[in-house]
């Protein structure tokens, strides 16, 4: 189905006539919504259109939290999954609660709530754990500057990223690649 002038007006508008008629899935996301949702506005070059939502998930898309297409709640499990691999795969951008959120069609607030819930450390306890391991292998793997690898791993600021790798393993990532780098 082509995305016409209208349909993309319906969808800029939150408007609630084409609900229950189409649903539309975001490339980027891989989550779909009614038309009336009233999450950020995509890209329209990212926006597919569906005749239903079972179409929706066929194709590989998940249920949006925050406007329930499928008239249901999207359990919390998938969400925490979802959360996992955006930080796993985007780890080196800046991903605040916020831009989780718009990525995941939710609440910023009950994301974290969520995600403390279950795992018992927030997202951003979680992106800089993450964060850590990476620059560790870096450390080990590499013989670029301390600060390259802060930039790596998505920490622009190198005096904070050497404060806290000393915190989480004890050493500063100078000595730590000495140490152990064969």
């Amino acid at each position: 189905m082509k995305i016409t002038d209208e349909i993309w007006e319906v969808i800029k508008d939150n408007d609630k006539k084409l609900d229950n008629k189409l649903w539309y899935g975001v490339a980027t996301t891989k989550i779909f919504c009614r038309p009336s949702c009233v999450s950020r506005l995509p890209k329209r070059e990212n926006v597919s259109l569906f005749d239903s939502p079972n179409q929706a998930q066929n194709e590989g898309y998940r249920p949006c939290k925050r406007c329930r297409p499928m008239d249901r709640i999207v359990p919390n499990e998938v969400w925490i999954e979802e959360i996992d691999a955006i930080l796993n795969e985007h780890y080196d951008e800046a991903l605040s609660l916020e831009e989780l959120g718009y990525r995941l069609h939710g609440s910023s607030s009950y994301l974290r709530h969520v995600y403390k819930k279950i795992k018992g450390i927030t997202p951003q306890q979680q992106l800089m754990t993450i964060r850590l391991e990476k620059a560790k292998v870096n450390l080990l793997t590499s013989n670029d500057s301390i600060s390259e690898i802060a930039q790596r791993v998505g920490m622009a600021n190198t005096p904070y990223f050497i404060k806290v790798f000393r915190q989480h393993y004890g050493s500063s990532p100078n000595h730590y690649r000495k140490k152990y780098k064969k």
